[in-house]
């Protein structure tokens, strides 16, 4: 029989003809998770799945051609001698490829950050902004002063992340001080009148108004807002400046450091002036 007829050595037609279906079986698996991917990282880039979807693809084709080169009779100990010799060698080079290889994955199954979140990655100045890219490599942050910072995937998987957009609502706080003179109540209906007409200004959770400290020279008043994510700076500094404006149309300003100081005998300080 054909199937029977050997090739060289003691392979035979079958031999090769199953060598050469286990590493279509291997690659045909490897295609089809790659594929199905796309479902099930819907929201990752195009760039990120193809990159995962071919190292997953090269990875059957690999194991597929290890299995079927023994039957083929093909020695590995050779190869594989010099195969774990190189890869000791790549894997020392590229360790921090790897890890950052491995975070980028884990990075898109857990999904801490997406793009256009504004972030904080470990607590420095310089890794907060705008995610603008998320690579399988590499994150790119534009900090607030337009400067693009390449962070790489490892100290994003492994420090603390503060995602500032992950709620639909965020809160600020303001503290306003007024003259013990004037009418804490009336300010507290004027700055509460401002934020119920502001549009962004959230009802739910309400806004909070209240004198918290007697100051040295003003009586504090603290103000807590929440307002849209997406528009909380916007309204901050929106309703900072109507507050102010709208307490001073009224006659209520803001003090300034004020200090008075008492002497026990007026006669004896002007006698000491006097010489």
């Amino acid at each position: 029989m054909i199937l029977d007829r050997e090739l060289y050595s003691t392979v035979t037609v079958s031999d090769l003809l199953l060598a050469l279906m286990i590493m279509l079986i291997a690659a045909m698996i490897g295609k089809t998770i790659a594929l199905n991917l796309k479902r099930i990282f819907k929201d990752m880039s195009k760039d990120r799945i193809a990159t995962i979807s071919k190292i997953i693809y090269y990875t059957f084709v690999i194991v597929g051609v290890l299995i079927a080169l023994p039957i083929l009779e093909v020695n590995l100990t050779g190869l594989l001698v010099a195969g774990g010799l190189m890869a000791i060698v790549i894997g020392f080079a590229s360790q921090s490829i790897v890890t950052n290889l491995i975070s980028g994955i884990f990075l898109s199954i857990e999904k801490p950050v997406k793009v256009e979140d504004v972030v904080s990655i470990g607590g420095g100045e310089g890794s907060m902004g705008m995610v603008e890219e998320i690579r399988i490599i590499s994150t790119t942050i534009r900090t607030f002063d337009g400067v693009y910072v390449r962070i790489p995937n490892e100290k994003v998987f492994t420090n603390s992340i503060t995602n500032f957009m992950e709620n639909v609502a965020r809160r600020f706080e303001y503290v306003v001080g007024i003259r013990y003179s004037d009418d804490a109540d009336k300010a507290l209906e004027i700055i509460k009148g401002l934020i119920e007409d502001h549009p962004l200004a959230l009802k739910e959770p309400p806004p909070q108004i209240f004198v918290q400290n007697l100051g040295s020279s003003s009586v504090d008043i603290t103000v807590r807002i929440w307002a849209p994510s997406t528009q909380w700076f916007r309204v901050r500094m929106e309703l900072l400046w109507k507050i102010k404006k709208t307490l001073e149309e009224n006659d209520i300003k803001v003090p300034f450091n004020q200090q008075e100081v008492w002497f026990l005998n007026d006669l004896e300080v002007q006698g000491k002036d006097a010489k």
